[in-house]
């Protein structure tokens, strides 16, 4: 099943095989996509549908160093360039937004920018930046209601910048302890207002995203992705988590969002995401489902034929192997992975992953 085409009204892809998004730090001017990136995305278009690294909608979202924005119009035309490179080779591209909130140094932002979360509480450990190396996290400022309708706001508005620029739609981070999650999860999110007193308000942040973004562009365009259970960036689990997330799936699909793609991130050593709850927010969610964590062929094939999911995506395999569906459809040696360059600037270690025609 995982290269026969999926048929649903949206989206409609080639195949079953996702590109994962992947943070790669190459957009070195401005935060603006480039040639290089294009290549990087052209050479991977036989993926059934490709989502990009994290894009940041809002200058307060740039955490990381050379991350890419999209929130102005040198955005938009350096993206140009990637869905244009995409659709030559017929593929699917969503870009995905990804506001970091407090996880963030504010060397990494651009004048004018600040670190915001849904508290002032600082994130755990370190953040690299180019000009000062390894620095901790910097402090958050506590968002107010004003300013999660500005950020709100943000996300839609780069939605439909995302849909000017080529895209054939977005996908919301909300996942690896980024500014959505950092709402979600009441390890983080302690707000006694209506965005953090109980499940019920720490979901209605990502919400009231979906909402507005689904307004700018149309649900059939938006996507999401979740990670329950994981660890990343400060979060953890507390008692509502399956709860909260089997609302949040249903409430998804009510509003009939695109697809949820859920991350499981035990490969990396995180705890799994319990069988149930994967089964539960498959079942709640009445859209597109895509699985993502550690797959590979065999896996992948087992998950798409039990009905687990109707995509698989595939994260690490796709940096070392531009041309990674014919590598698993020809059950191929894959390329060794170069991770002393996941995140330098330049095409080693990005473009330059032989393919098997080479």
């Amino acid at each position: 099943m995982l290269f026969t085409p999926l048929s649903t009204p949206a989206p409609q892809l080639r195949n079953r095989i996702v590109m994962a998004p992947m943070t790669r730090s190459r957009a070195v001017e401005h935060n603006t996509p480039n040639a290089l990136m294009a290549e990087y995305y052209g050479q991977r278009a036989t993926a059934g549908l490709i989502i990009t690294e994290g894009t940041s909608p809002s200058p307060n979202g740039l955490g990381y160093a050379r991350i890419p924005g999209l929130f102005n119009e040198a955005h938009v035309q350096g993206w140009k360039l990637v869905t244009q490179a995409v659709n030559a080779q017929g593929g699917k591209v969503f870009v995905q937004l990804m506001h970091t909130g407090r996880v963030s140094h504010v060397a990494n932002l651009p004048a004018g920018a600040e670190v915001l979360g849904p508290t002032a509480e600082v994130c755990p450990g370190e953040m690299f930046t180019d000009t000062q190396g390894l620095q901790p996290h910097s402090a958050p400022r506590a968002m107010t209601a004003d300013d999660i309708a500005h950020a709100v706001a943000e996300y839609a508005r780069s939605a439909r910048l995302a849909i000017e620029a080529g895209f054939d739609g977005v996908e919301l981070h909300a996942a690896n302890g980024y500014l959505i999650e950092q709402f979600l999860n009441a390890t983080v999110n302690r707000r006694t207002d209506a965005y953090g007193d109980g499940p019920e308000g720490r979901n209605r942040f990502a919400l009231e995203v979906v909402r507005a973004t689904a307004e700018a562009i149309g649900a059939d365009r938006v996507g999401i992705r979740l990670s329950p259970h994981g660890v990343f960036n400060g979060m953890g689990a507390y008692p509502e988590v399956d709860a909260q997330y089997l609302t949040l799936a249903r409430e998804l699909s009510q509003l009939g969002t695109a697809y949820v793609h859920l991350l499981d991130h035990s490969p990396l050593g995180a705890p799994p995401v319990p069988t149930e709850l994967k089964r539960g927010m498959r079942a709640a969610f009445k859209g597109v489902f895509i699985l993502a964590g550690g797959y590979d062929r065999p896996s992948a094939e087992r998950a798409l034929e039990a009905g687990e999911a109707d995509l698989i995506a595939f994260a690490r395999p796709f940096i070392a192997n531009p041309d990674l569906v014919a590598r698993l459809q020809a059950d191929a040696t894959l390329n060794p992975l170069d991770m002393a360059t996941f995140y330098t600037p330049g095409p080693k270690g990005y473009t330059d992953y032989p393919t098997l025609n080479a």
